[in-house]
């Protein structure tokens, strides 16, 4: 159980001010919470397998490789641009 006391000594290390009603709320919402995970605890999970995610979905990004290695490409993307210097894009200088 969680009382008053350590309700303040949270609200202090976390640098938060809570009023009279709202430790009294906190106490009894933290308690609810441990409580909660007590029961959690005393469930036999010894049988039970590790699910990573229950969705069934697969991540399906691509490799991040050049698909174009042509120098031709290269140029026609560059003549484009509004300013390039020594081959790249000229851009404005954002930092000091």
């Amino acid at each position: 159980m969680i009382d008053k006391k350590n309700v303040e000594h949270i609200a202090k290390l976390a640098r938060i001010k809570l009023t009279e009603k709202e430790e009294e709320k906190f106490a009894k919402d933290l308690s609810s919470i441990l409580d909660y995970i007590d029961k959690l605890n005393k469930v036999d999970t010894k049988n039970t397998k590790p699910i990573q995610q229950i969705t069934g979905l697969r991540d399906v990004t691509r490799k991040d490789i050049a698909t174009i290695n042509n120098q031709d490409t290269k140029y026609k993307i560059l003549n484009e641009a509004p300013e390039i210097k020594d081959n790249y894009f000229k851009v404005p200088k954002i930092l000091e």
